[in-house]
């Protein structure tokens, strides 16, 4: 502790008895000292700084420990046992940092947190680069909802025989985490085919949409042995009759948001696309491909931007999942919340980027 005490008198009184303030201060300095030289330091010298600041972080105030948690997960060698400490707080804004990307964590350490920590710190954790199977079996058994997709869509994780068993249980009751499973590089046939024996028709043939070619080859030949007929399938949906009814609706001065309210209700799923690309001039395509992916985010953008009611994009929510599926209310009260803090000027230079798209 001779450097640091040399730069700040009083160290070893601030670590045994300085109030948090005192703390925090102490810290900051010690963790620039740190980090101006952290490519170049020994593993000795990191042992040092280790034992200095984990005598002063945890006990420093929230905002400085958040800083340094963000700070600390994009060093290869920082303080082993302080970014292990931090992982550890249950104040998720300090750990998810680290839990989402620190290269010092460790499986052990990982693990060991995966199993007793709540559902944030497991979010965190599903978006790390790379995941073990070991680490996805607790993600699956223990995560909620958001956990479990968020895990399925990383590319980087890998499931186990009974990981992916679970994965597609669950997917038998979450639409979203079907098109997210559906869509994995690692997903066999045979993965494809319990997939699909526990999805609804309109699940299916929105996976066929969005799945590369060689995909969509393999979800026909499922469906031929689950049905024991062909199957047909159309990429493409056609959306001429319906621009054709947009159109007319224009041109009499009925196009507006009442009229899309009444055909988000009755799922008439051309029409509202082509309603909606005609009220903010993003085109169907681009609109069709963004509906039907994964999240509500574009929904909720849209609608921000032509300023349509939560009672209309909620209408659109439902639509896109379709007339046999029951969002679960906690979705559905996120996208609420989600659309009423969301900036009409943030929307709007998203929507402008999809106008921008050939």
């Amino acid at each position: 502790m001779t450097v640091a005490a040399s730069m700040i008198p009083g160290l070893e009184e601030i670590v045994r008895n300085g109030d948090p303030q005192r703390r925090t201060e102490a810290a900051r300095l010690i963790s620039e000292l740190f980090f101006e030289d952290a490519a170049n330091l020994k593993p000795n010298h990191i042992e040092l700084f280790d034992e200095i600041l984990i005598g002063l972080v945890p006990h420093a105030e929230l905002v400085a420990r958040v800083e340094l948690a963000e700070r600390m997960s994009l060093v290869v060698n920082a303080p082993r046992v302080l970014v292990g400490r931090l992982a550890r707080e249950n104040e998720i804004m300090v750990a998810g940092p680290l839990l989402r990307r620190s290269p010092v964590l460790d499986e052990d350490a990982l693990l060991e947190i995966a199993r007793v920590k709540g559902q944030g710190h497991l979010l965190a954790m599903s978006e790390r680069p790379s995941l073990s199977t070991d680490l996805t079996d607790v993600i699956v058994r223990r995560g909620d909802r958001e956990v479990i997709r968020r895990a399925a869509g990383n590319n980087g994780a890998l499931f186990s025989e009974g990981g992916y068993g679970e994965l597609i249980k669950r997917a038998s009751q979450d639409g979203v985490l079907t098109l997210t499973v559906g869509q994995r590089n690692d997903l066999s046939d045979d993965r494809l085919k319990q997939l699909l024996a526990g999805s609804l028709d309109v699940i299916r043939r929105r996976l066929f949409d969005v799945v590369k070619p060689e995909r969509q080859a393999a979800i026909k030949q499922v469906m031929a042995q689950i049905s024991g007929v062909p199957e047909r399938f159309e990429s493409k949906r056609d959306f001429v009759p319906a621009q054709r009814t947009i159109l007319a609706l224009h041109e009499a001065g009925n196009l507006n948001e009442a009229a899309l309210l009444g055909f988000a209700k009755s799922y008439r799923y051309e029409e509202s696309v082509a309603a909606l690309s005609a009220m903010s001039g993003v085109k169907i395509p681009i609109l069709d491909s963004l509906i039907t992916g994964e999240r509500f985010d574009p929904i909720l953008i849209v609608g921000k931007t032509i300023g349509l009611e939560w009672a209309t994009v909620r209408a659109l929510i439902l639509l896109r999942l379709g007339p046999n599926r029951v969002p679960a209310p906690a979705d559905i009260e996120a996208a609420r919340v989600n659309f009423a803090k969301l900036m009409p000027s943030t929307a709007e230079r998203v929507v402008n980027f999809w106008k921008s798209r050939p």
